[in-house]
């Protein structure tokens, strides 16, 4: 009997590994592969049968974000409703990816890379469209300055979670006002 990748004790130890390069690559971009076996609880053996070079494990990890920013975008339901509405819920989505998002600002995973033409760029794309066709995004804002306005927003968020100044609810709070506040079209 095979046992299934996905959910077997292969499946368990991959994520484990990812999730640990995560956390460390968070922190230290340039940590070794034996720190993030360390991190996963694995043997440097055990890691390198799983990603034989530091490029294997980048690899995956971009895939690994091109999947998380997807069920991000689902659970925001970016393709749902007015523009400014899903950019709001999607802010929320984006900061529970936590330490992921800490690679794509620093781009160890590059989002160009995440080719994800289905995916969270697509529908982040068609969101601020639509928000500037229906009219709840200010139509004086380009798409692009839009989207900048997003993750500079998202990016000060992150630094104040990860940094543990202001309690998580607060920075929500704060990063829903700034975002609303910016790119909301004029009453």
């Amino acid at each position: 009997m095979t046992t299934d990748i996905a959910t077997g004790a292969r499946g368990r130890t991959r994520k484990a590994i990812l999730d640990a390069a995560i956390r460390v690559l968070a922190t230290e971009p340039t940590a070794s592969l034996g720190q993030i076996a360390d991190a996963a609880d694995v043997g440097r053996t055990t890691l390198h049968r799983y990603f034989p070079e530091r490029a294997d494990l980048l690899a995956a990890l971009t895939q690994e974000a091109a999947v998380r920013l997807t069920d991000a975008a689902v659970r925001a339901r970016l393709d749902e409703g007015p523009g400014l509405p899903a950019l709001l819920r999607a802010c929320q989505e984006c900061l529970r990816l936590g330490d992921l998002l800490t690679l794509v600002f620093t781009e160890v995973v590059s989002l160009d890379a995440c080719g994800d033409e289905d995916g969270f760029s697509r529908s982040l794309d068609a969101a601020c469209a639509r928000g500037l066709a229906d009219g709840t995004l200010d139509a004086r804002l380009t798409q692009e300055w839009v989207q900048g306005t997003l993750w500079s927003s998202l990016y000060l968020a992150w630094s104040e979670l990860r940094a543990g100044t202001a309690p998580p609810h607060q920075v929500l709070s704060q990063l829903l006002l700034v975002v609303e506040k910016a790119l909301a079209a004029p009453a």
